[in-house]
């Protein structure tokens, strides 16, 4: 028997968690950031990481029992590389997890270190069915992939819909690394940020940018000129990875950073995070690069190529960032009691480390994410936490 679809433009008030909606030929792309700073900057790590729309999600309430989504996803692969799993699109059913699916197909872009090639496959529409949903009304988000590029179609039901409403919770805005982004958990909703979002019930804006967490001016302002009632901020492993600036450099921009968010969001109760743990970079400068061992057994890993010794002459190792990024924070409280500051070594340690390793030496995985969610949730949102939301 022929489902009866009810079609519902994808727009503006379906979606939460994105910066800017973009009309393409073939569906709408939510972007994590705008236009004027996308064009500000050519880097093709930032270009992919910001259009991966992790912490985006689809709501709306309805009676529906069976929902379709056609998407156009993109994927992106390294010659020698193993590919990543596809992205997942969760479902959630008045915030429990209630379904998952994969988009069956999608554009594959290619990037060959080696020559600096980088090659386009074609891909197709994919539709997304979740079906056996509970009767009755109900609050429904379907998070999309942190890890994918997606181009959203079309929306169907067999019930009607309508936008979900904010319920008055505050909106959480964070920035940070591909750990915040979500790299090499489980799914859509189960990135450390989500995580602790859920638990602290607040409405999540993530901007983890992958590699790309990098003290950048525009993200600055974009942060600034996005409406959020609480704001953390997760600094330091980009910056080693990438071997970017220097002590000097690091110190003036972290302040310039902050003065900029600070200049549209004067009293909003802000927190700045140090770094995990992270054994290849505690001391141990980048750039950072794959360890060819492990990607000849298989397998995904990195590892830190500078010299130790040159953190005297002002190169930034883990270590180095969190003394300094306590500093700052420390001097600035002094004039600012809505700025708090957390150790990221509280959240994931040497300790979690020995019990939970880095999969890849780099990034936490699953279980990691959900004890930093716990966590970080605990700190922030609890009770008279620094970002409380009660």
């Amino acid at each position: 028997m022929a489902q009866n679809w009810i079609t519902t433009p994808i727009r503006h008030a379906l979606l939460r968690g994105f910066i800017e909606l973009e009309q393409t030929a073939r569906g709408v792309l939510p972007h994590r950031l705008p236009a004027w700073a996308r064009a500000q900057c050519a880097d093709p790590q930032l270009a992919m990481a910001e259009s991966q729309p992790s912490g985006v999600r689809i709501a709306f309430r309805s009676r529906a029992t069976a929902i379709e989504v056609d998407s156009f996803a993109t994927r992106f692969v390294y010659v020698g590389v193993p590919q990543r799993p596809p992205g997942q699109y969760d479902l959630h059913v008045d915030g429990r997890l209630a379904g998952q699916a994969c988009a069956a197909d999608a554009d594959v872009v290619t990037f060959d270190m080696a020559t600096g090639g980088v090659s386009k496959r074609q891909g197709r529409i994919s539709t997304l069915r979740f079906t056996g949903l509970p009767d009755g009304d109900k609050a429904i988000e379907i998070w999309l992939p942190y890890n994918e590029t997606t181009e959203l179609v079309e929306l169907r039901a067999d019930m009607p819909l309508e936008p979900l409403a904010g319920e008055g919770r505050k909106v959480w805005l964070h920035h940070g690394s591909s750990i915040s982004q979500g790299s090499n958990t489980a799914s859509a909703s189960t990135s450390w940020p989500a995580l602790a979002a859920a638990r602290g019930g607040v409405e999540l804006i993530n901007l983890g940018f992958s590699g790309s967490a990098l003290l950048d001016p525009f993200t600055a302002r974009v942060i600034r000129d996005t409406p959020a009632d609480l704001i953390s901020l997760k600094i330091g492993i980009n910056l080693v990875n990438a071997d970017l600036m220097r002590l000097r450099a690091f110190t003036s921009a972290m302040h310039g950073f902050l003065d900029v968010i600070r200049e549209g969001r004067p009293a909003v109760p802000l927190l700045l995070v140090s770094p995990l743990y992270c054994p290849i970079h505690e001391e141990t400068p980048g750039p950072g690069a794959f360890d060819m061992d492990a990607l000849a057994a298989g397998s995904i890993g990195f590892r830190a190529t500078g010299n130790p010794a040159d953190r005297a002459r002002g190169k930034l190792t883990l270590v180095g960032i969190r003394q300094e990024l306590q500093r700052i924070a420390r001097q600035r409280m002094a004039d600012d009691p809505n700025l708090h500051y957390l150790d990221g070594l509280d959240l994931y340690g040497p300790a979690d480390f020995a019990d939970l390793p880095l999969p890849d030496a780099l990034h936490p995985g699953a279980a990691a994410h959900r004890r930093i969610g716990e966590r970080f949730a605990a700190f922030a949102f609890a009770q008279g936490g620094a970002l409380s939301a009660r």
